[in-house]
């Protein structure tokens, strides 16, 4: 503390330097102590949006129990189906095209796919995929065979 009494014209110029260094931590934990209490701040408040929110909806579909009506569930657990015409998932068609041929390359995966209306706009993401899960095997690079 006694060097902070000191003149500024007394300080060499490590001890401002030091100094200068001090002020700088000092400010940068005062700025992260205030993001942190404007963050707590926020996740409070969101917390108690979401309560709100969770008692007003709960409120509306007693309401609409009451009257007879049906509520819809929620949406979580529910599947998203992208196919364009036929039955079953994008998975299961392209399994069912591979499983067709003893081998099939990517390409002519893809030419039967489009063929027969499927979108493969992320055809080798989903191939990866069907590999992993075990529905399909890869004996070479590009080159996939029903498992």
């Amino acid at each position: 503390m006694s060097a902070e009494k000191k003149n500024i014209a007394d300080l060499s110029a490590e001890e401002l330097y030091a100094l200068a260094r001090e002020r700088e931590q000092e400010e940068e934990d005062r700025r992260e102590q205030e993001m942190k209490e404007k963050l707590d701040a926020l996740k409070i408040a969101r917390k108690e949006m979401l309560a709100r929110h969770r008692k007003e909806l709960s409120e509306l579909d007693r309401q609409i129990r009451a009257l007879g009506g049906s509520v819809p569930k929620a949406r979580a657990g529910r599947t998203r189906r992208r196919s364009g015409s036929g039955a079953g998932t994008i998975s299961q068609r392209l399994c069912e095209i591979v499983a067709t041929q003893p081998e099939m390359t990517v390409s002519e995966i893809r030419e039967q796919a489009e063929g027969a209306g499927i979108d493969t706009k992320n055809i080798s993401q989903t191939l990866a995929y069907l590999k992993r899960q075990g529905r399909l095997a890869s004996p070479r690079r590009g080159v996939y065979t029903s498992a």
